[in-house]
């Protein structure tokens, strides 16, 4: 399996923004795309991990949990 995501670059004066189309509260900036693109991919991680800790919230504790990792084949 493979998930896409999708990065939007935008130039804002001096700056780069960047942001996801499937992670829209995360967003980035930078002087150039790569510096853009590593924050980027930094919010989207805080995002991410952020969003598993409160999934678990009020978990039952029979509950199952697993971790998958989505990559290209």
């Amino acid at each position: 399996m493979q998930l896409d995501l999708h990065y939007i670059f935008e130039e804002d004066g001096k700056f780069i923004i960047g942001y996801c189309l499937e992670v829209p509260e995360a967003n980035g900036q930078g002087y150039t795309v790569e510096e853009c693109r590593r924050n980027l991919e930094a919010a989207i991680e805080l995002v991410m991990e952020d969003r598993a800790e409160s999934g678990l919230v009020g978990l039952p504790t029979t509950a199952r949990r697993e971790v998958v990792a989505l990559c290209e084949d």
